[in-house]
């Protein structure tokens, strides 16, 4: 009974995907048509919203994504430097050590 029930369930769910299609072929009078145009307007409505939050998403994502290349250059450029520092002050001390050698 219970694969009876699930087996019904997909007939009726099946069914009205059906319906939905069947009914907007078969718009015949200037309401019905009425009523579609404001479902589409609706839809179309909460799409741009949406493509609106998501542009805006996307531009914060972009500007995080700037800011954390920027800070990261920044970090290899500092990283560069040190390294730079540290190359210098081993040279000195090679020296030193060779001098007192």
């Amino acid at each position: 009974s219970a694969q009876i029930a699930d087996l019904q369930q997909k007939l009726l769910d099946a069914d009205n995907g059906g319906r939905a299609k069947q009914r907007w072929d078969n718009i015949a009078t200037i309401l019905e048509a009425k009523c579609g145009l404001k479902y589409l307007l609706r839809e179309l409505v909460s799409s741009k919203v949406q493509e609106s939050k998501l542009e805006s998403s996307l531009q914060q994502s972009k500007a995080s994504c700037a800011d954390m290349q920027k800070m990261l250059m920044e970090e290899r450029n500092h990283v560069t430097e040190m390294e730079a520092g540290f190359q210098n002050q081993l040279l000195v001390q090679e020296q030193q050590h060779q001098e007192k050698v």
